[in-house]
């Protein structure tokens, strides 16, 4: 079978399988196996089996069903209500305050689950009718819960970063430091924007008529203690190169056991619960990974890798033209495919390439990674507009496409930002070598 074939028969299939409503894991594996065969006969299988068998034994993995752990047991206990009530009270009457404090909270959710749907939908749950009772325009605030959701892969501590890091071969360390950075730069100019278009246009962001009584907001701070000694427990461990990402997620898996349990709120049903949710959503992610390694198994072991490198290679453009072209690429994919397969898909064919022209890995491994957030939000089939469409049902998912376009473009301008000035992320993942 030649290349070409096989390339547009096994994504083709891929794709109208998952189409059909078949799971990403399984539209990929049984895609390896049935190309497998018709490509090597029963050798195909021992190929994928010896695949399979040799991912199971990344250590990285053991850090996935922690990190889960993580945002399950935080999503399952009362402390992410209470952090948002926080940010609630210190609103304040400065128009558009509350979503300000919505994007943060959902910035701190994303370090505290590393997951988009997890911090998605809690701020939606709790943001929206909050902001409904202060008259906040709808549209302007599923385009900001949207958006800022996005960051629960891109702010670490982040799975995607993890089989990144599994994929690449590079620091997983440094890729949180790159994704840390990324992520609160993007933060930022969402903040800056909602503050800029809630002064110049107050209605659709009002005030609030009254302000909380200090004592009662500084009573509110106390809330934000706990999830901040996760969010540090994880990160200053990996940081400091106290721990390994494995050890640092066991670090804060302890850490949330303790906080949850200091909060009166650890019993065996939210044992049971949190450990069942985890199993559930640790055995999705394992089995996307089992399933793309075995077609990346079948479609490498074919020459399929080889010839799409070659025909990139082939292509009279410039480095910096090539980097676009494979950012491209990864927007689009974006937009159908779960994260994580896309990583273990393409990344086996970009990464070489971009070794090869000299770039920096960790600086185009968090565009990559911002191109991910993006698809997340991309019409007509990012995750997060179905996310919208489910905490706001009246809603038409043609307005929810129309709240989200000015974060879609703030996005891309961040992306294109990163893109011109890498010294934005490599001054900073640099760091730990120079010192």
């Amino acid at each position: 079978m030649s290349p070409e074939i096989l390339t547009i028969g096994m994504f083709g299939m891929v794709l109208l399988a998952i189409l059909s409503g078949v799971s990403l894991a399984f539209a990929m594996g049984g895609t390896a196996v049935i190309f497998g065969l018709l490509t090597f006969g029963s050798y195909g299988m021992y190929s994928i089996v010896t695949t399979m068998f040799g991912a199971m034994w990344s250590i990285l993995l053991s850090a996935i069903p922690l990190f889960v752990f993580i945002g399950v047991a935080l999503a399952r206990s009362k402390i992410a209500h209470d952090l948002y009530q926080a940010f609630y009270l210190w609103s304040g009457r400065t128009n558009g305050g509350l979503l300000l404090g919505t994007a943060g909270f959902a910035a701190t959710l994303s370090a505290m689950t590393g997951s988009c749907a997890a911090s998605t939908m809690t701020t939606g749950l709790v943001g929206i009718p909050a902001m409904d009772k202060r008259g906040y325009d709808r549209s302007f605030v599923l385009g900001t819960i949207g958006a800022s959701g996005t960051l629960g892969i891109l702010i670490p501590p982040s799975i995607t970063l993890i089989v990144i890091g599994m994929q690449t071969g590079q620091s997983v360390g440094r890729l949180f430091l790159g994704g840390l950075i990324s992520g609160l730069l993007l933060l930022g100019i969402f903040l800056l924007y909602i503050a800029i278009r809630s002064y110049m246009r107050p209605e659709l962001a009002p005030g609030a008529a009254e302000v909380a009584p200090l004592r009662e907001r500084i009573g509110a701070l106390r809330s934000v203690f706990l999830p901040l000694v996760v969010i540090l427990s994880v990160l200053i461990s990996i940081f400091a190169g106290i721990a390994t990402p494995t050890e640092a997620a066991a670090v804060g898996a302890a850490a949330v056991i303790v906080s949850v349990a200091i909060r009166r709120e650890l019993n065996w049903t939210y044992i049971k619960e949190v450990s069942y949710e985890t199993a559930a959503m640790t055995g999705m992610v394992i089995w996307i990974v089992f399933g793309a390694s075995a077609f990346i198994a079948v479609y490498g072991g074919a020459g399929g890798t080889t010839f799409m490198q070659n025909f990139l290679r082939g292509l009279d453009v410039s480095p910096l033209m090539m980097i676009l072209i494979l950012q491209a690429v990864t927007l689009v994919l974006g937009m159908f495919l779960d994260p994580i397969g896309i990583i273990l898909l393409m990344l086996p064919i970009f990464f070489p390439i971009v070794v090869e022209l000299g770039f920096d890995p960790i600086w185009f491994c968090i565009l990559f990674q911002l191109n991910l957030c993006i698809g997340y939000i991309s019409p007509p089939f990012g995750y997060n507009l179905f996310y919208l469409k489910i905490l706001s049902p009246e809603t038409p998912i043609s307005a929810i496409y129309r709240a989200i376009t000015p974060y879609f473009l703030l996005m891309l301008a961040t992306g294109a930002l990163i893109f011109l000035f890498p010294q934005i992320i490599t001054n900073f993942t640099d760091l730990p070598e120079r010192l």
